[in-house]
């Protein structure tokens, strides 16, 4: 009996879907909309646009998904987010988290 249930623990933290990983490839094609204000690989050039490259994954899809549920306000961005699946919402993060960030630390 308690076997079954760690089994089945296991299957509920570690085989959720949310824990898959994106397609960078997929989210690459995604992001063309996202272009405008973040970049093309996502270095945005406009100072009030967030620099996406480079970023962890599990942080841009969590902003992407706070966006889409409401918990994160910005008008923009959830009207985005909004149509955005949760394999979309993945594989925009595996893109954006594999391009390299143009942000660099100046030297004190």
């Amino acid at each position: 009996m308690i076997r079954n249930i760690l089994v089945v623990a296991s299957l509920l933290c570690f085989g959720s879907p949310v824990l898959a990983g994106g397609d960078a490839a997929k989210g690459a094609e995604l992001s063309k909309t996202c272009a405008a204000c973040h970049g093309a690989d996502g270095n945005s050039t406009i100072p009030s646009n967030p620099v996406l490259a480079g970023q962890y994954e599990s942080y841009i899809a969590k902003a992407l998904s706070d966006y889409k549920s409401g918990g994160r306000q910005n008008a923009t961005m959830a009207g985005f987010a909004a149509a955005l699946s949760e394999q979309d919402i993945r594989d925009l993060a595996a893109y954006f988290s594999s391009q390299e960030s143009s942000l660099t630390i100046p030297n004190r």
